[in-house]
């Protein structure tokens, strides 16, 4: 559900997965191998870490297909930050200041809520109305398949 403020607005999706916290936070902070596997591959391609590779200190960089055209893509790159490790996870853009928040609470020992929740600078006037809905409607179909896949994933994982 977008949230406004005058300088920002924000796009929010949360799901329950059918796997243990721990392991779900451990796919979206391992940048070498876990996060690609939730991401889905009609929005994003060429995820990889240029410095570390799991959590806090974190950079990545990575291709975005606007609304799934690849001959649209976008070139992005991000901070990871940990303000709490195993539960919160922040990329912060270089380049857009687009910040994700990446959460997960635990629900029982074997599913856990995972919201994710993108701050996007807000531009003033009608380009930025426009933008606002066409940026909240792209990432709500962009978590909604995002975190089935990490649904998925996780599920198969937590059974490995």
């Amino acid at each position: 559900m977008p949230v406004d403020s005058d300088a920002v607005f924000t796009v929010a999706a949360s799901r329950v997965i059918g796997a243990n916290a721990e392991v779900v936070y451990r796919l979206i902070a391992d940048y070498q191998g876990g996060h690609q596997r939730i991401l889905p591959d009609k929005y994003f391609g060429n995820l990889r870490a240029t410095k570390g590779g799991y959590g806090d200190g974190t950079e990545i960089a990575f291709e975005m297909y606007p609304f799934g055209m690849r001959r649209a893509v976008q070139q992005a790159r991000s901070r990871v930050t940990e303000p709490e490790p195993g539960r919160v996870l922040v990329e912060t853009d270089l380049d857009r200041g687009f910040v994700t928040t990446f959460t997960v609470d635990p629900i029982s020992p074997s599913s856990a809520r995972v919201e994710f929740i993108t701050t996007v600078p807000r531009k003033p006037g009608i380009l930025g109305a426009i933008e606002k809905t066409v940026t909240t409607r792209f990432l709500s179909t962009v978590y909604d398949a995002e975190l089935k896949q990490l649904d998925r994933v996780a599920s198969e994982v937590a059974t490995t």
